[in-house]
């Protein structure tokens, strides 16, 4: 895998910006504040952050980003998303204003709000079979996913309590998301997970390009 220290950019037009900017931070990424066009170009991983999901979708299409947005996660730009995160990575959502857009990406359909109001936030152990065992995950005003395709890996659900066994986290492809807020503790391992992300499709991106250069030699008249 490559050591490269690549850009990874969080969303920043509302939500925990700077606690995710701190955390890729300290997983050797270069973070970068994302709030235009050109910002997202250039980056290559993209972190969009929790929040109120509502408010970042409207923000995004004023700020001429939303399709932007849609067209680098279809292109496959690695991308992870937190709570209101989950929620616009979303092909389908529940309970949700009929006009609400999402940036799409993930095959599921997430339920917003699921876990209750603010009042309601809580704390659970999530295995996501990292290692070092279970992960403590903070709950806020979060959604969960109601029904994942065929094609998304199931990487955690609740243990215990009323919402036992509901997925919070899920992957499909180079796309991760999770209902719960992992910037919020000092545990990295959900934000080493999506770096490691980045960096594999960069090298994959990278040995695709050489492979293209020496094909393109090979073809070559003497």
């Amino acid at each position: 895998m490559s050591t490269a220290r690549p850009v990874v950019g969080v969303l920043a037009l509302q939500g925990d910006v700077r606690e995710h900017l701190a955390a890729l931070r300290e997983q050797g990424a270069e973070p970068v504040a994302v709030r235009r066009p050109e910002e997202l170009a250039a980056v290559d991983g993209l972190v969009l952050p929790g929040g109120e999901s509502t408010t970042i979708v409207k923000l995004a299409a004023r700020f001429a980003l939303l399709e932007p947005l849609r067209a680098a996660v279809r292109g496959g730009l690695p991308a992870y998303g937190s709570c209101a995160g989950m929620i616009l990575l979303a092909d389908r959502i529940l309970d949700a204003p009929p006009d609400q857009e999402t940036v799409g990406g993930l095959d599921v359909t997430v339920r917003r709000n699921a876990f209750g109001r603010q009042v309601d936030s809580f704390e659970s152990e999530v295995g996501l079979g990292l290692d070092g065992g279970p992960l403590r995950a903070v709950f806020i005003r979060a959604p969960w996913v109601e029904e994942a395709g065929a094609g998304v890996e199931v990487l955690g659900r609740v243990v215990g309590g009323a919402a036992d066994g509901r997925i919070v986290a899920v992957r499909q492809g180079n796309v991760v998301a999770t209902s719960f807020h992992p910037e919020l503790t000092g545990d990295r391992r959900v934000h080493e997970l999506f770096v490691d992300i980045v960096r594999r499709h960069l090298a994959e991106r990278a040995g695709c390009a050489h492979s293209g250069a020496a094909g393109d030699e090979r073809g070559q008249s003497p």
